[in-house]
C-alpha cells in the first residue's frame, strides 16, 4: 500500500466504502496508534500520560473508523475520550477548555467531499498539523502492527458539543453587551445544516432566543440525501437561498459536513459568499480596527480589494489552501503587522480573537452577533457590502497537466505565461503575485477592467485558470490572450480553454 497517497494537504482523506478503499479500519488503527506516539515525543511526556479526543461528522463510515482510531490509540497505550458527533473546530477547542484539556485530537471528517469519503484531522495544543508532519504520521504508520497489541489506554466516552455552544452563546451575549438568556428575541435565522454535523447550530439560536422556522436538513445522514454540504456547491446554496425566502427569515446559515466552513444568505436569499462573505466579515473588522490587515488566498477579486483599500484597510494576497492563509496571518502578526483574518474564497474563515482557528460556526456567530445589532437600528448585514464591486463576467476553468512530472509542466506554463505578459503593452502583473501569474487587463478603453489568475492546484496534476471582467465580453478576450501566450505547449490539456473561447 503507498500510504502517502491518503495524504491530502494537512490531512488523511481517501475512498472509505466499497472496491478501492483506501480509509480502512486498519489504516485508521495504524494512524491512531503512529499519532498518540508521535503527540507523546512532540511534547516529551511518557505515552501512557497522553490523552487524546476524538470526534466524527455524520459520514456513514465514521462510527466504524472512529472505534479502529481509538483502538489504535489505546493500543500505543494512551487514553481516549470520545466526544462522538462533534465538529472539527470543537475539536481544537477540547484540547483548550478547561476540564477536557486532551493533549491532542483527531476529527474523523473528508469535510466536503462525497458521502463515500472519510479521512483524518489531526489536532495538537498549537492546532492543525502541517503538511510535513502527516508525511511524518503515515511514514510512522506504515511500520507499525496494531493487530499485534493489546489496547492498555483507558476509554471514555464524554460530550463536548453543550461546551461549545455555550462557548459560541457567551460570545453572542459579549458581543451583543448583554447577560439576558434570550439575546437574539426578534431574530429570524434559517439553518441548513446539509445532514452533516452541524444540526444542534438550530437549537443553539433558538435557544438564544431567535426564530429558527424554515431551517432544514439539521438530522444527520452520512448518506447526504438533500443535498451535498458545502457552501461553494450551487445546489446546497440554491437551497438555502429558496428556504430563506420561503420563511421570510432575516438571514440564512449554511455550513459543511464538519463545519470548518460556512457561508451565509441575506434576507432577499441573495448568496453572501465567497468574495462578499470577505468583504462582509472585513468590513466589521476593518471598524473595530482601522488599518488592519485582511489575508486571503490568491483568487479573490479585484473588487474586493477596491472595498479593503477604500474601507482603509490592507489587502493581503496569498497562496491558495487554508493552512497557507493562517500560517502567512500569523506570521505578519508577530513580525508587528496587524491581521485579525486569514480566510480563503472558500470559506475557511480564522479571526485571531479565536485563536486563529478556521471555524466556520464562530464567523458565522459573529456575523449574527452584528446582524443584530443593525437589525435594531432597520439595516440588514448587506448594506455592510453595498459598495462592493462585483464583476460583470467570472470564469473558473480547470486545465488537466498530462505529463508526469506534473510540477514541472505546469510550472513551465506559468513561466511561458509570465514571459508573454513581460512584453504584453494591455497585460500588468499584479505586484502582489505570491502564487502562479496573476495579470490585469486593459479593456475596451479602461485600465485594469479585467484579470486572470493560472496557479498550480495544491494537490492535484491541475492548472486552475480564474477569470473576471468588468466589461461584457472582457473574459473572452481575455482567454483569447491567454491562449495565445500558450499556444504549442504541449504536456496539457488545453480542450477546456478552447471550449470555453468557443462558447
Amino acid at each position: 500500500m503507498n500510504w502517502m497517497q491518503l495524504k491530502s494537504g494537512s490531512d488523511v482523506r481517501g475512498k472509505a466504502v466499497g472496491e478501492g478503499a483506501v480509509i480502512t479500519e486498519q489504516v485508521a488503527s495504524a494512524l491512531g496508534m503512529a499519532f498518540a506516539q508521535w503527540l507523546a515525543e512532540k511534547l516529551n511526556k511518557p505515552v501512557d500520560q497522553i490523552v487524546v479526543s476524538l470526534g466524527r461528522d455524520s459520514r456513514i463510515t465514521g462510527p466504524t473508523l472512529l472505534r479502529a482510531t481509538a483502538e489504535g490509540i489505546r493500543k500505543a497505550g494512551a487514553s481516549v475520550l470520545d466526544f462522538g458527533m462533534c465538529t472539527t473546530p470543537a475539536m481544537f477547542m477540547s484540547i483548550i477548555t478547561p476540564g477536557f484539556s486532551p493533549d491532542g485530537s483527531v476529527m474523523i471528517t473528508a469535510s466536503h467531499h462525497p458521502w463515500d469519503r472519510n479521512g483524518l484531522k489531526f489536532f495538537t495544543p498549537d492546532g492543525g498539523i502541517e503538511s510535513s508532519d502527516v508525511e511524518q504520521l503515515l511514514q510512522l504508520a506504515s511500520a507499525l502492527h496494531p493487530e499485534d497489541k493489546v489496547p492498555a489506554g483507558s476509554y471514555q466516552e464524554k460530550a463536548f458539543l453543550p461546551v461549545y455552544m455555550d462557548q459560541l452563546s457567551e460570545r453572542i451575549r459579549s458581543g451583543l453587551g448583554t447577560s439576558d438568556s434570550k439575546p437574539l428575541q426578534g431574530l429570524h435565522v434559517v439553518v441548513d445544516a446539509g445532514n452533516g454535523a452541524g444540526g444542534f447550530y438550530e437549537k443553539l439560536m433558538a435557544r438564544l432566543g431567535a426564530d429558527t422556522a424554515g431551517s432544514q436538513f439539521l438530522d444527520p445522514d452520512g448518506m447526504f440525501p438533500n443535498h451535498i454540504p458545502n457552501p461553494e456547491n450551487e445546489e446546497a446554496m440554491a437551497s438555502v437561498c429558496e428556504a430563506v425566502k420561503r420563511a421570510g427569515a432575516d438571514l440564512g446559515v449554511i455550513f459543511d459536513t464538519d463545519c470548518d466552513r460556512a457561508a451565509i444568505v441575506d434576507g432577499q436569499g441573495r448568496e453572501i459568499n465567497r468574495n462578499r462573505l470577505i468583504a462582509l466579515i472585513g468590513a466589521i473588522l476593518m471598524e473595530q480596527e482601522p488599518g488592519c490587515t485582511i489575508v486571503t488566498d490568491s483568487v479573490t477579486s479585484a473588487g474586493l480589494k477596491s472595498f479593503i483599500t477604500e474601507h482603509g484597510g490592507v489587502h493581503y494576497r496569498f497562496k491558495r489552501g487554508y493552512r497557507n492563509v493562517i500560517d502567512e496571518a500569523i506570521r505578519l502578526n508577530q513580525q508587528g503587522i496587524s491581521c485579525p483574518l486569514a480566510i480563503e474564497t472558500s470559506g475557511h474563515a480564522a479571526l485571531r480573537e479565536n485563536h486563529f482557528l478556521d471555524d466556520g460556526m464562530y464567523l458565522v456567530t459573529v456575523l449574527i452577533v452584528r446582524a443584530m445589532q443593525m437589525k435594531r437600528q432597520g439595516k440588514t448585514l448587506s448594506n455592510l457590502i453595498e459598495t462592493l464591486k462585483e464583476p460583470v463576467e467570472s470564469r473558473e476553468i480547470r486545465l488537466s497537466i498530462t505529463e508526469k512530472d506534473f510540477r514541472q509542466k505546469g510550472q513551465e506554463a506559468i513561466d511561458r505565461v509570465l514571459s508573454f505578459a513581460q512584453s504584453a503593452p494591455a497585460w500588468h502583473i499584479a505586484p502582489d503575485n505570491r502564487e502562479g501569474i496573476r495579470v490585469s487587463f486593459d479593456l475596451d478603453g479602461q485600465s485594469d477592467a479585467g484579470w486572470f489568475l493560472l496557479r498550480l492546484s495544491v494537490h492535484d496534476p491541475v492548472l486552475p485558470l480564474n477569470c473576471e471582467a468588468d466589461v461584457a465580453g472582457g473574459v473572452h478576450a481575455i482567454l483569447l490572450a491567454l491562449n495565445q501566450a500558450l499556444e504549442g505547449l504541449e504536456g496539457i490539456d488545453f480542450s477546456p480553454l478552447r471550449k470555453a473561447i468557443e462558447a
